[in-house]
């Protein structure tokens, strides 16, 4: 019994760890193996799978819904020189008529500034040119009293003179009323956008009685909408209750006139205007 045990003891293998051991460099290996295959990529089969992912993702959209739509390659063209076309000659009879229609536009804003000098003085009365023609600012105090549209004595007579002004020329005209934001409330204005309309067709209306042509004409109320100074105190005030004369530069055609325009019959528009205006 005692001898069994000393030859178990002498079988026995002490040495078993290099089984583990070889496996672990085994698997080592293979792992740098693995590693090194994955690291060696074609430089060539990888730049055309680049570009053809960036050329895919470039033609493909979404729209509203969420589908993606594809859409179709577009081949880059080499830029060329932009070509700007020639300006278009001037007509020299054209360029003529509105040197023409400029001096005259001047001519009359000097000569509206003349028959208003005694009232431009004071600053209540500013004449301007601009690119769009010639405005003339008349405070409402000169004009009417306050909460009133009736034209006071010495405000006939200095519209009356700019009447004759512009009676002669064939430039549009707009009149203008405007008021302070103090609310007004009348029977007969119930807001400030009456007051302004009234003040302004009253201007309108003393121009055609002065020999100045209807279709020429038109009046607009704008209320407090388009002040030119702060209404917080009443110097701003004053200023926006006004009355703007805008003789515009804008001139007819040559060959056709500035009748109105005609609406042609088969037009569905002419159904909802008045009569006096499907021409």
């Amino acid at each position: 019994m005692r001898r069994r045990r000393k030859l178990d003891e002498e079988h026995d293998n002490h040495e078993r760890w290099l089984v583990s051991y070889a496996d672990f460099i085994t698997l080592l290996f293979a792992f740098f193996v693995v590693m090194y295959s994955l690291s060696s990529v074609n430089e060539g089969k990888y730049r055309v799978l680049s570009d053809s992912l960036v050329q895919a993702f470039r033609n493909v959209n979404v729209n509203d819904s969420g589908e993606q739509i594809v859409l179709p390659k577009v081949s880059i063209v080499p830029s060329q020189p932009i070509t700007r076309p020639a300006p278009p000659a001037v007509d020299p009879a054209v360029e003529q008529r509105r040197q023409q229609a400029a001096q005259r536009m001047r001519s009359m804003a000097d000569e509206i500034r003349r028959v208003l000098s005694p009232l431009t003085g004071s600053g209540q009365v500013n004449v301007t040119e601009g690119a769009f023609g010639v405005s003339v600012e008349i405070n409402a105090s000169l004009l009417f009293a306050p909460g009133e549209a009736a034209l006071g004595t010495n405000a006939v007579s200095a519209l009356q003179a700019v009447a004759q002004v512009l009676a002669p020329a064939e430039f549009p005209i707009t009149v203008e009323g405007h008021t302070d934001n103090v609310p007004i409330s009348t029977f007969r204005f119930p807001s400030n956008w009456e007051l302004s309309a009234v003040r302004a067709s009253t201007v309108a209306r003393l121009f055609i009685d002065n020999g100045v042509a209807p279709p020429r004409l038109t009046a607009a109320g704008y209320a407090d909408q388009r002040p030119v100074a702060d209404n917080a105190d009443e110097e701003g005030r004053g200023r926006n209750r006004r009355v703007t004369i805008l003789i515009e530069s804008r001139m007819a055609d040559p060959e056709g006139g500035a009748g109105p325009t005609t609406i042609p019959p088969d037009d569905p528009i002419r159904s909802i205007l008045p009569e006096d205006l499907q021409g």
